[in-house]
């Protein structure tokens, strides 16, 4: 359509130019009729592009088909052309002058040029199409992926702080102490639940996960007594800021590992969020006398793992915008900083 408008209009405009007679309408229609014949016969090159691709493979084979689509093209763009001429003209002729070969002959060189600009045209959106569809498919197949990565870092998390609670509800049971007993089973429940559920989204309110990590904590109060002193410092203007779930729990227990397992007296165990700038920044602080250079047994390796899965899952979901520090305090211990983007998260139940 587009080509047929603009030789309409030169054919009307050269009319109004130099000493030349005025264009006469059927000129005009003459000139952008005949581009039209073209665009009818436009999905025919579309098909054979399609089902003749100028690729490597079968090149030559496939240059030959299309000279002789082109060639076949331009006889139905003359032969069609000479029918429009002579419906507009009243007198027998062609648009050349000669006969309707002499207009085949003379109007071959650019329909072929014509014929190749249209193949040119459907290869570059057809490219240009595909394109986009991989770049589309692979987008997908990262999220998965990196979804799919993130369940199973999660999966290893599970913690395995279980089986030492299990053995300390039998150790209360033998001593016939069944209310501990059974707050700690109930804590316990709740912990599991959130944990082996498989279905949890990546990111939770710091509200959840503060929720979380009292659970937790409330059972490690009961196996460990009057020693261990959690405290929270949150403030309540961040309790909606989106962190990955679980990101605490690594840290909790790395810190009593370190803290609370080599002490006799009591172990301070201090959760502190504050927004700085852009950064949301979590810290857990303990006062044990920090961690070793060497893991010293199964649990501290389990630690290391923990730790490390966590700045996997940092890296997977926020790439280098966040990051996990491990520093020994100056007095003893050590505090483990996650700094991540600031965001607000809508608060999810459960």
């Amino acid at each position: 359509m587009g080509p047929a408008i603009l030789a309409a209009f030169q054919a009307f405009v050269q009319g109004r130019l130099g000493n030349r007679e005025p264009a006469t309408w059927q000129s005009i229609i003459w000139e952008g009729g005949d581009w039209l014949l073209y665009a009818f016969l436009t999905p025919a090159v579309f098909w054979v592009a399609q089902r003749y691709p100028l690729t490597r493979q079968h090149l030559v084979r496939n240059v030959l088909v299309h000279l002789a689509a082109a060639i076949a093209l331009c006889a139905a763009w003359a032969g069609g052309g000479i029918l429009l001429w002579r419906a507009i003209f009243p007198a027998p002729s062609t648009p050349w002058g000669g006969g309707a070969l002499g207009w085949f002959v003379t109007s071959l060189p650019f329909g072929v040029a014509v014929y190749f600009a249209v193949v040119g045209v459907q290869h570059a959106a057809f490219y240009f199409l595909e394109a986009r569809e991989r770049q589309t498919h692979a987008a997908q197949l990262s999220a998965q992926l990196a979804d799919a990565r993130l369940s199973a870092l999660r999966m290893q998390m599970q913690p395995h702080f279980l089986y030492n609670s299990l053995n300390a509800i039998t150790v209360i049971l033998r001593d016939r102490d069944t209310v501990t007993a059974t707050r700690m089973l109930e804590h316990l429940g709740e912990v599991l639940r959130r944990v082996m559920r498989r279905d949890g989204p990546q990111e939770v309110t710091l509200a959840d996960e503060i929720g979380f990590l009292r659970q937790l904590l409330a059972i490690e109060e009961v196996r460990f007594s009057d020693r261990l002193r959690p405290e929270f410092d949150v403030d309540s203007s961040l309790l909606n800021c989106a962190v990955p779930e679980f990101v605490l729990q690594p840290l909790v227990e790395n810190a009593l590992r370190h803290g609370l397992a080599r002490r006799v007296d009591a172990t301070l165990l201090r959760i502190t969020a504050r927004r700085d700038g852009n950064d949301l920044v979590l810290t857990v602080t303990d006062d044990g006398p920090g961690p070793t250079s060497e893991p010293a047994d199964a649990d501290e390796r389990a630690a290391g793992v923990g730790l490390s899965n966590t700045r996997e899952r940092l890296a997977v979901l926020y790439g280098g915008a966040a990051s996990l520090t491990l520093t020994p305090m100056p007095g003893g211990g050590a505090a483990a900083t996650v700094r991540l983007p600031y965001r607000e998260l809508e608060r999810r139940n459960g």
